[in-house]
């Protein structure tokens, strides 16, 4: 339990850094909120039972004068289905952090780079860190970088980006045990959409993940996580973009690339809460 924390730490920290560069300008805006998912039908590669799993995430989102960074860090409790290594009734613990920075090349160059439904064209880099206490113990560190459309919508946003994609991991059964992947490509169309349904403000939202393959045996992988939310706050409190609920769903194929065995496709619906301040 004190190396899982010790990675937590280590890699939280490491993130938080990265995303508290100074930018150019100060932040014009910012949101930032504590987060939970829970579904009963998670996956994991090589395992044949559904889990459960507790997901606490804070999320932080600001914008600034040529730009935008986008903060993630997820903590998952998994039951005794994916144990941690070592055990068999203590459920594995993961931490997963996410940071993109958002360029946007017509205001670094003052220039319109609007075109058709496009508003806007963005330079995106980033990086993902990962680490989990089952015997696998896997340590993923990837950094991604490539070009953004960012799309006209009456509200909120719909960005599409094509990221080239460097990806080293751990394996504790594999000789060696430290894998660097081949290079590949992440097409990925990120969305946050509000809407009024009568006099009740919602949001649809997530993202989605193409992954080529990675050399290794892999192959390729997708990712769609969504959910769609009601602004409770609004409703009981008065409080606009306070407390939000609602249902979620994630939908996993090929998980992390691997072929020909059991727990690689996820079909998972989920109860997401966030309480932004």
């Amino acid at each position: 339990m004190k190396k899982i924390t010790k990675r937590i730490l280590t890699v939280s920290t490491l993130a938080i850094a990265v995303s508290a560069v100074p930018q150019v300008s100060a932040a014009n805006w910012s949101d930032t909120f504590v987060g939970y998912r829970y579904g009963t039908e998670f996956t994991e590669p090589k395992n044949n039972k559904d889990i459960t799993k507790h997901i606490l995430s804070l999320t932080h989102v600001s914008g600034y004068d040529y730009g935008q960074n986008f903060f993630n860090l997820d903590l998952l409790q998994s039951d005794e289905n994916d144990p941690a290594a070592g055990t068999k009734n203590d459920g594995a613990l993961e931490a997963y952090v996410t940071y993109r920075h958002q360029l946007h090349l017509g205001k670094v160059f003052d220039a319109d780079l609007s075109f058709g439904p496009v508003k806007e064209v963005a330079l995106t880099a980033g990086l993902d860190l990962n680490t989990k206490n089952t015997g696998v113990a896997p340590r993923k560190k990837m950094l991604v970088i490539g070009p953004t459309l960012k799309f006209d919508v009456p509200k909120g946003f719909l960005d599409l980006s094509v990221l080239y994609a460097h990806e080293r991991n751990h394996n504790a059964f594999n000789n060696p045990e430290d894998i660097t992947f081949n290079d590949y490509t992440v097409y990925n169309l990120s969305w946050g959409l509000p809407f009024n349904v009568g006099v009740v403000p919602m949001k649809f939202q997530g993202f989605g993940n193409y992954n080529t393959a990675k050399g290794k045996g892999t192959t390729d992988e997708q990712l769609v996580r969504t959910s769609l939310m009601v602004d409770v706050g609004q409703l009981a409190f008065n409080k606009s973009n306070t407390v939000w609920a609602g249902v979620g769903y994630e939908y996993w194929r090929n998980k992390f690339g691997i072929q020909g065995v059991d727990g690689l496709d996820t079909d998972a619906a989920t109860v997401n809460l966030e309480w932004h301040f």
